[in-house]
């Protein structure tokens, strides 16, 4: 299988290289990794227009592609797809190891999710996969988990028209309670906006937020909450079909 893995926390971000190194080491799979130069965690499905986009090599074992791109996440998954720089196109896309969750409707502003997005617009099966913890450091039990979902050939990569969105609990595989599909919730945050100056005089503002959990039981949220891993399809198609069967008889 030829897979692509990009991500937000860049190039030499410790969930990628732990993702690269778990899919590596049987030496089963061509891997092609595409991801930006340093951090764009949060840029959403943003892409680059007003400025040249540039990429540099990097050189792998076993002949493994790697590319660094001074862009976001959705352009390293259109350059990769699209910009003939590799030499196949991918048959899988992961988006990951994220160094954080990526849950309900944080999901729109997710770098992670947004490549995997494009890769799905794009018509190739992705998946965007989460340590939902920005304390915990260990990605392998994330990263054994999407190889195994890739070794058994699971149903749940079938999935042609969208995406996955896995986010995994921050604790030992054998700790985890299972595994849930969810639906995404709804992240509403206690934001704060705290008013600084610069030493040269300038105000600005620093963002701040503390997640407030909802009590609904089939969310994506609640899952992690209780130790369980949350695997949420999502799908590119914004439309509201509830409202689009009476809106005619408005005009």
């Amino acid at each position: 299988m030829k897979i692509l893995l990009t991500n937000d926390d860049g190039y030499f971000a410790a969930g990628l290289r732990t993702m690269y190194d778990a899919l590596a080491a049987d030496h089963q799979h061509e891997i092609y990794v595409v991801a930006p130069e340093g951090q764009r965690s949060a840029v959403g499905r943003s892409i680059t227009l007003f400025q040249p986009i540039f990429v540099t090599h990097h050189s792998l074992p076993d002949n493994h592609i790697g590319v660094s791109v001074n862009g976001t996440p959705t352009d390293c998954v259109k350059l990769a797809i699209q910009g003939d720089i590799l030499p196949a196109k991918p048959d899988l896309i992961i988006s990951g190891i994220n160094h954080g969750p990526n849950l309900g409707s944080d999901v729109f502003y997710s770098g992670t999710v947004a490549a995997a997005m494009e890769g799905a617009l794009l018509g190739i099966r992705s998946i965007a996969v989460s340590l939902a913890n920005y304390d915990y450091e260990d990605y392998m039990p994330s990263a054994l988990l999407i190889k195994r979902l890739i070794d058994t050939n699971s149903p749940l990569l079938q999935y042609q028209s969208g995406l996955l969105n896995i986010n995994v609990p921050p604790c030992d595989r054998e700790e985890w309670k299972g595994k849930r599909v969810t639906r995404l919730g709804r992240s509403v945050y206690d934001n704060a906006f705290e008013n600084r100056k610069s030493p040269y005089g300038r105000e600005y503002y620093w963002i701040t937020g503390t997640l407030v959990f909802e009590e609904e039981q089939d969310t994506d949220l609640r899952a992690i909450q209780e130790g369980y891993v949350s695997v949420t399809p999502l799908h590119c198609d914004l439309t509201d079909y509830e409202r689009l069967k009476t809106m005619g008889d408005l005009l």
